[in-house]
């Protein structure tokens, strides 16, 4: 029998505890995170339960296997694989103190993605929500439901869900050069390298580096909320498009 820990299938980091390797490393396909292993699974659909679009660290089993266990869970969590339409990845217009820049959803009609719905239980997500900062109003994102309307995600199997919640930015998401939203990318060493090329005020708060960078904003939350007003004040935050959802 193959070993399906999630050590032997490489998905065992967690970003929370090696930040430049977020967003971590997704499953090639469904499966059932089931403490220290990922399962086959036997539905796509869990209709008992609360399907989230992961569309950052969430879809990496590590980062969600840490959050659990330091919540004292240990509940199965279902991972479906979905052919998302209507939703581009960007950059969370806020400096994480977990030491990386995060992703957030941002509203793109003709985009599409091969992302993960994520079926939580009542417990986990709770948990999954207070890690967002949902419950506080100073947190750094909302949990919007995201209607087939707008969003249409579709699983293997051809199911079209009637929806799935999202966690949108409440400050919204980083712009790239022209004007548009940034796009995320999943390496987040040259994330962190290209922002701070562009930002002479982000180098003097974080360093030259991904690794000073990811260093200092774990050390200092103050400073990651200078990082993150640094960002409005150069003008260079747009909204998401899904507020309107909220």
């Amino acid at each position: 029998m193959a070993d399906r820990t999630l050590e032997a299938l490489g998905l065992a980091e967690a970003p929370r505890e090696h930040p430049l390797s977020y967003p971590g490393m997704w499953p090639r396909d469904s499966g059932l995170l089931d403490g220290d292993r990922l399962l086959p699974l036997d539905r796509l659909v869990h209709p008992e339960r609360v399907p989230v679009l992961a569309v950052g660290s969430n879809a990496c089993p590590g980062q969600l296997r840490h959050k659990m266990a330091t919540a004292g869970l240990r509940s199965p969590v279902p991972m479906t694989r979905a052919r998302v339409t209507g939703v581009e990845v960007g950059v969370s217009a806020h400096v994480s103190p977990m030491g990386y820049m995060s992703a957030s959803p941002f509203r793109s009609p003709d985009t599409v993605r091969e992302l993960f719905v994520t079926w939580f239980d009542a417990g986990q997500l709770a948990v999954v929500d207070a890690s967002e900062g949902v419950p506080l109003p100073g947190g750094h994102y909302l949990r919007v439901w995201l209607p087939a309307s707008e969003v249409r995600i579709e699983l293997a199997d051809g199911t079209v869900l009637p929806g799935a919640y999202g966690y949108v930015n409440r400050r919204g998401v980083l712009l790239d050069g022209s004007g548009s939203p940034r796009p995320h990318l999943r390496d987040q060493r040259a994330l962190l390298t290209e922002l701070l090329l562009q930002s002479r005020g982000l180098r003097e708060l974080f360093g030259y580096t991904a690794r000073e960078f990811s260093r200092r904003a774990r050390a200092d939350p103050v400073l990651c909320e200078a990082g993150t007003r640094l960002f409005a004040e150069e003008k260079l935050v747009t909204a998401s498009g899904f507020e309107e959802l909220a």
